[in-house]
């Protein structure tokens, strides 16, 4: 009932029309689609496929061409049946035709895409075509320039969408707010970013929350995320939440590497919610390790006098430090020792070796661990120790205290949290559409309060606890 409701609301202040087709439901479907381009001499191809069954709240996430799933004549079954669709219709144009396809490969219609789509860089990538100069060409009035034959499969292309928005909540809440910081991933081979924004842009309520398209390309599908995971390590995104955690788990994900997807894949898989990153002990102490050399690197730095003559009072001979590192509910001892400009660091009874040029004011860091190299991003850091640290896509909120520091701090008071328990607060800014109750209605546990309409979507509003308003 509530989608019901929901999609009529939306079919209604999109397309100012509230009527909903009732569609034939398919269990574990994967979402494929096929590109066309079609000229206006009655000539149209089909350019191979596109597997888009990671999705959100019906919204793609992560694409990639070719599929995992099809083979060669189901492939030619789909295509030649999108192309005798365009030409039935006489369209003209680049456009895409989107099926759902069951687990015994029998595929239906969707819908067609009149119009380029957001992932169209994948076709392009394995193509060879730029799909937009054929689209102009094509309303000029040319003929097309090839024929079926030759339209190959070359290599593999994986698309990532990433979104201002907050993977913790619902897979992706939206989220606004200035792009304070802004690097794209440029400098790593066979990337593509299309993007519409810039260091200082705002992501506000109005639009869509995509910050980008990001692409990578490789000979075959490993190197293509191979390359997606170092393209999303490397991109830089601050002032807004963004959704980096959550694409890169996807992609490292057992169940996606074997290509074991539909497009429930995110609720079966994340069932009770995305929560990040799960380190394994290794990864726990590379990052416990990388946190600590950081801290040291950063003491270090504090005592040089850069450009000025001034001469020491006394020559700083410190080569060890006792540290105590707070990370989820463990606090663990970490001794690190300068040896040149690396660190040896202690975590666990087991000794890591970490290099890094340490340049401090980069927002990227190139850090190896005992021959292993990640690259790591540190957001934020304060007086009193607090450090997050963006690892393997997932930022780590850690605090760095000395040994002494360490042992006061219990006799520092904890702010108490707010209770917040009473109150129902809009996790994003947007337009109330709906209010369901009024002052003196007795409400219960998941009872809807109202409905707020932002980044295209709406978004129910329900009660956390029963209660008076």
């Amino acid at each position: 009932r509530e989608g019901f409701r929901f999609s009529s609301q939306e079919a209604a202040s999109s397309f100012g029309d509230d009527r909903l087709l009732i569609e034939k439901f398919i269990d574990n479907p994967r979402h494929i689609e096929i590109q066309v381009l079609a000229d206006k001499h009655g000539n149209a191809l089909w350019l191979n496929e596109r597997e888009c069954s990671i999705q959100r709240r019906n919204q793609k996430v992560v694409e990639e061409a070719p599929s995992t799933f099809l083979d060669p004549e189901t492939r030619r079954a789909m295509g030649e049946q999108a192309v005798a669709l365009a030409k039935a219709v006489k369209y003209s144009s680049a456009g895409t035709v989107e099926f759902l396809v069951d687990s015994s490969k029998n595929f239906y219609f969707l819908e067609m895409n009149t119009r380029l789509q957001v992932e169209h860089p994948v076709t392009e990538c394995i193509t060879g075509l730029d799909l937009v100069q054929e689209m102009i060409r094509v309303a000029k009035g040319y003929p097309l320039r090839h024929k079926q034959a030759d339209i190959p499969i070359n290599g593999w292309a994986v698309e990532c969408r990433v979104y201002a928005e907050d993977p913790y909540k619902s897979f992706g809440l939206p989220s606004i707010g200035k792009l304070s910081q802004y690097q794209e991933p440029l400098h790593v081979p066979s990337v593509r970013v299309d993007s519409g924004i810039q260091q200082g842009s705002d992501i506000s309520i109005y639009y869509d929350p995509m910050i980008s398209k990001l692409i990578t390309y490789g000979s075959n599908r490993a190197e293509a995320l191979k390359r997606m995971e170092e393209a999303l390590d490397n991109y830089v995104i601050r002032g807004v939440t963004h959704n980096i955690s959550l694409l890169r788990e996807v992609i490292i994900h057992p169940r996606f590497v074997q290509g074991d997807i539909s497009t429930k894949f995110l609720p079966e898989v994340y069932p009770d919610g995305f929560k990040g990153h799960k380190l394994t002990d290794l990864e726990r102490r590379e990052l416990l390790a990388t946190a600590a050399s950081l801290y040291v690197a950063e003491q270090l730095r504090s005592q040089r006098f850069l450009g000025t003559p001034r001469i020491p009072i006394a020559k700083s001979k410190r080569s060890s430090w006792e540290l105590s590192v707070h990370l989820g509910d463990g606090i663990y001892p970490v001794a690190v020792s300068k040896d040149g400009s690396s660190f040896s660091v202690e975590v666990d009874g087991m000794k890591l070796n970490v290099t890094s040029e340490w340049n401090l004011a980069s927002p990227l860091l190139s850090v190896t661990i005992d021959g292993t190299q990640r690259t790591v991003q540190r957001l934020s850091r304060n007086a009193s120790g607090h450090t997050s640290i963006q690892f393997l896509g997932t930022v780590y909120k850690l605090q760095i205290l000395t040994k002494v520091a360490a042992e006061l701090s219990k006799y520092m008071p904890e702010k108490a949290a707010e209770d917040t328990s009473s109150i129902l607060r809009s996790p994003m800014p947007g337009a109330v559409v709906a209010v369901s109750v009024k002052p003196g209605d007795m409400v219960s546990e998941g009872q809807e309060i109202c409905v707020i309409e932002a980044m295209k979507m709406q978004n129910s509003m329900i009660a956390a606890k029963t209660g008076k308003v």
